[in-house]
C-alpha cells in the first residue's frame, strides 16, 4: 500500500480518485505452460485457479481461512463444482487407525484444497497437503494462500507411488455416505 503525504501528493481524496486501478491478479499471468496438458486434473484444476482469483479478486486479504472457504465454495459451486467441505482423512498405521486430518474441500472427488490466510504459503503448509494426499487416493491437490498476495501450489502424488493399506479409500467412504444420505431421504 503507497504511502500518503498529503504535503507532496495532494489530500488523500485526490488519491482515491485517481486514474491508477486497483491492482486486480488475473488468471492469464498464471496459465498452465502448453508442455502441462499431461497433468491429471489440468482442465478441473485451472477452472479451480480462475475462481480462486475472483474470490481473492472479490474479498482481498485479512479474512479468517473461514470466511475465504465458505466464499470458495460459493464461488465453485456456482460453477457446477461439487463441493465436500471440512472432509476427514484418516491416518493408518500397520492397518490400524492412529487418526485423522480435516481436510478443507474437496472438488468433485477428486482435487483436494488446501486453504490458508496467513501472510503467505510456506514448505509446512505443502507437507500438510502431502500428507493428505499420501493418505488418501486422491492424486492432486492444491494449496491456496489468501495473504498480502494471492498464492498457489498445485501437488501431485501418483497412487502408484502409495503404500497399499487394508483400511476403507476415502472416496469409498464418501459414497458409502452419499448413498446413506440417500437411503434416509428415500426411506
Amino acid at each position: 500500500m503507497p504511502r500518503i503525504n498529503a504535503d507532496t501528493r495532494g489530500s488523500a481524496k485526490h488519491l482515491r480518485n485517481s486514474k491508477a486501478p486497483l491492482r486486480k491478479y488475473r488468471l492469464e499471468a498464471f496459465r498452465m505452460k502448453e508442455n502441462d496438458s499431461a497433468l491429471k486434473h489440468r482442465d478441473l484444476t485451472q477452472k479451480i485457479i480462475g475462481i480462486f482469483y475472483e474470490v481473492y479478486n472479490e474479498l482481498g486479504h485479512g479474512f479468517l481461512e473461514s470466511v475465504y472457504e465458505a466464499a470458495f465454495e460459493i464461488a465453485l459451486t456456482s460453477k457446477g463444482l461439487n463441493i465436500l467441505r471440512q472432509i476427514e482423512v484418516p491416518v493408518w498405521f500397520r492397518g490400524k487407525k492412529i487418526g485423522d486430518f480435516t481436510a478443507d474441500m474437496l472438488v468433485d472427488k477428486c482435487v483436494l484444497l488446501e486453504l490458508k490466510a496467513g501472510r503467505a504459503l510456506d514448505s509446512a503448509h505443502a507437507a500438510q497437503l502431502l500428507n493428505y494426499l499420501r493418505a488418501t487416493e486422491i492424486e492432486v491437490g492444491m494449496l491456496f494462500s489468501f495473504g498480502l498476495k494471492p498464492e498457489f501450489k498445485r501437488l501431485a502424488f501418483d497412487n502408484a507411488r502409495k503404500q497399499r493399506g487394508e483400511h476403507l479409500r476415502l472416496l469409498d467412504s464418501l459414497l458409502c455416505v452419499d448413498q446413506e444420505a440417500l437411503d434416509d431421504e428415500s426411506g
